[in-house]
């Protein structure tokens, strides 16, 4: 492997992302187990026929659920919802792996550390697909946002920041990144412009009042899902409020604090202007956005931590000793209870008796996120040899 190329490599690593994803489309697809893609190709379908987006069809999709994407995700599935679901759940699945993988490999550090990040982030990335989710692209959409604003290309980044948004609330965070624009007037006014283009899209596939009363609705649906989220017994809420819950036995406590709390640290880390100059600390901010969006929201669950263990891995490959000891132990921790700690490798006694109960896959990203966010607020950063110059990301290291 020492004489491959560094894009010999990843194109080895990536290969093994669309195998998993072509897995997982043939084991959902041929034994009929892809509600989740129903769901999804129904949104396409239900806008054009101008019928509520957030309604339960079970009759579609055998199950008790429902759509709680925006109308713009009409756009997005739209040319895979048109082909037959053994084509387009396929293609869907190799979507989501061609931009996580792109996402990762632009990533300005050197070559083996990327490849390091995107090797571990492939359990999580098989929990995601095998449910046939769109949690890889999210992912991608932050991290493409701060890309193209460290390139000086806000256009893009204000396009992935508002399409995101508009189609899952999540890459909304990419906003935090306007601080390290240099050029912030564009910022504005192509987000201001996306947001009005985005906004209006849908309309292309129905009507204005039909998509205006969707918008409406996709809030309602938001509300009233994370009120449900808020249970013992829910597989979602996968989040630092649902540790506090499952631990005291309390479904009542309240998000509040926990929001407030994890707003103002990200704040007083974001007010640090003089750490801006450094790569390094930007690329922190990157990490702790991909991280709070899952540990702070209440409709996250085991598919959506591949948002989060990306996050995770970025900051780990940001250390100047990625494999010390102490790292090495929350990189386990990572793998074996956020990727694998619900799933069948896990015994199910432990699974069920100590894993979920105690929300442990949620324990090695809080732990992450809380020792990057006190470096941020009073770590001083300079960049290492390993975090690639601004300017020389445009290249790619060989």
């Amino acid at each position: 492997m020492k004489t491959l190329s560094f894009r010999t490599k990843y194109l080895i690593t990536a290969s093994l992302y669309f195998l998993v994803s072509t897995y997982s489309w043939a084991y959902k697809y041929f034994s009929d187990r892809y509600r989740n893609y129903r769901i999804f190709k129904g949104v396409f379908w239900h806008e054009r026929a101008q019928m509520n987006l957030y309604a339960v069809y079970s009759s579609e999709y055998h199950a008790v659920d429902s759509n709680h994407f925006g109308p713009l995700f009409g756009i997005l599935i739209a040319p895979f919802a048109l082909l037959p679901d053994s084509v387009g759940m396929l293609l869907f699945n190799l979507l989501n792996a061609l931009l996580f993988v792109w996402a990762i490999y632009l990533l300005p550090l050197k070559a083996n550390r990327r490849l390091w990040i995107t090797l571990f982030c492939i359990i999580d990335f098989a929990n995601s697909v095998h449910s046939i989710q769109v949690n890889p692209i999210i992912a991608a959409l932050i991290i493409l946002s701060f890309l193209m604003v460290e390139k000086g290309k806000d256009e893009w980044a204000t396009l992935f920041i508002v399409m995101g948004t508009l189609i899952k609330i999540y890459p909304v965070v990419g906003l935090a990144f306007f601080l390290f624009s240099k050029n912030k007037l564009k910022f504005v006014l192509t987000g201001l412009l996306w947001l009005v283009v985005l906004f209006f899209l849908p309309m292309l596939l129905s009507s204005k009042a039909f998509i205006l009363q969707s918008y409406g609705d996709w809030y309602s649906c938001l509300v009233e899902k994370n009120a449900s989220n808020v249970s013992l017994v829910s597989p979602q809420d996968m989040s630092i409020m649902g540790i506090a819950r499952h631990i005291t036995g309390n479904p009542n406590i309240p998000n509040l604090p926990f929001l407030l709390f994890g707003a103002a640290v990200f704040l007083l880390c974001l007010l640090r202007f003089s750490q801006h100059h450094s790569l390094k600390f930007r690329m922190y901010i990157l990490a702790s956005t991909l991280l709070m969006v899952v540990l702070f929201s209440t409709g996250s669950e085991i598919p959506t931590y591949i948002i989060a263990i990306a996050g995770a891995m970025i900051w780990l490959f940001l250390q100047e000793k990625p494999f010390s000891t102490a790292n090495i132990i929350l990189l386990v921790s990572l793998l074996l209870l956020t990727g694998l700690g619900s799933t069948d490798a896990i015994p199910k006694f432990l699974r069920k008796g100590v894993v979920t109960p105690l929300r442990l896959n949620v324990w090695p990203c809080t732990i992450v996120w809380l020792i990057m966010s006190w470096e941020m607020l009073f770590k001083k950063f300079t960049d290492p040899a390993f975090v690639i110059a601004k300017r020389a990301t445009k290249a790619t290291a060989g």
